[in-house]
């Protein structure tokens, strides 16, 4: 009986000890947000005080207006937003089409192909740059913004998602009955596949918008005009040897982010369900 007591007594206190280490990690992670936002609102001068300044000042305005002196913020704030909605519409095409492809199509070489696709994931990205920039200089798309959306169009992890969602979500059973009734490939697909695989789109959508918003390399690879950048890169040009505007640079940052961290916490739990449906069959 005494040891069952113990036992019982242990497990509260374990409990309230994973609470107090969770909110601990969740508060370091949270700092640099904290801070970011807090530095958007001092000046240059401020942030650098030791202590540095905790709680907002009143500087936010006149780091904004630093900051679209030095760079034309909202049209680059426009483009992040294009070249994001362009490259998640045509990412979530594809992947659905080719996930769709792999799950319930019967061709030759169709597990070949995909290990292909999928060993296309081992490939560090960084070996990438000097042949998509040849290809796109080839092409002709230095500094267009399609050199940013149209080359990942068809990205492995989504056609890999989409495969193995559609694989669970989606009966054979009416797929075959679609068939018999007379029903094209793609009617199949655009009718009864795509409004099934909502959850896996959701969560892809997500993942891509937020990775296409906040991507450097590529465009720093092949965007050459201040008007034709997104907003990473944008922002990356206000950072200088010397005389810096910290106030700006964080002005800039704390705009960029809050997009992302309402996305995040409006979409967590589809984010969630969608990478977590497909891994139990």
């Amino acid at each position: 009986m005494m040891s069952g007591v113990g036992v019982s007594r242990h497990v509260p206190m374990a409990r309230w000890a994973a609470y107090v280490l969770v909110g601990v990690g969740a508060l370091l992670m949270l700092a640099p947000f904290w801070f970011m936002f807090v530095f958007a609102t001092q000046l240059r001068a401020d942030i650098f005080n030791v202590p540095p300044p905790y709680f907002f000042g009143d500087a936010l305005l006149s780091n904004l207006a630093i900051l679209t002196g030095k760079l034309p913020f909202w049209r680059n704030l426009g483009w992040s937003l294009y070249v994001a909605l362009a490259s998640t519409g045509l990412t979530l095409l594809f992947c659905s089409m080719g996930g769709y492809a792999f799950a319930m199509l019967e061709f030759r070489g169709r597990e070949a192909l995909f290990t292909l696709v999928m060993s296309t994931m081992l490939i560090p990205s960084f070996m990438n740059m000097i042949p998509t920039f040849m290809i796109m200089d080839a092409l002709g798309w230095i500094d267009e913004h399609r050199a940013l959306y149209i080359p990942g169009a068809a990205s492995a992890f989504g056609i890999f998602l989409m495969r193995q969602f559609c694989s669970t979500a989606v009966p054979r059973e009416l797929i075959e009955a679609a068939r018999m009734d007379g029903c094209g490939e793609f009617g199949i697909y655009w009718r009864i596949v795509l409004p099934l695989l909502k959850p896996a789109l959701g969560t892809l959508g997500l993942i891509t918008f937020i990775g296409s918003w906040n991507n450097f390399m590529a465009p720093l690879v092949v965007m050459r005009s201040t008007e034709n950048f997104t907003l990473p890169l944008a922002l990356r040009t206000l950072q200088t040897p010397v005389n810096t505007e910290w106030g700006a640079l964080m002005t800039g940052s704390a705009i960029a982010t809050l997009p992302l961290i309402v996305l995040f916490v409006v979409s967590s739990r589809q984010l969630i369900a969608g990478l977590t449906a497909g891994a139990v069959k």
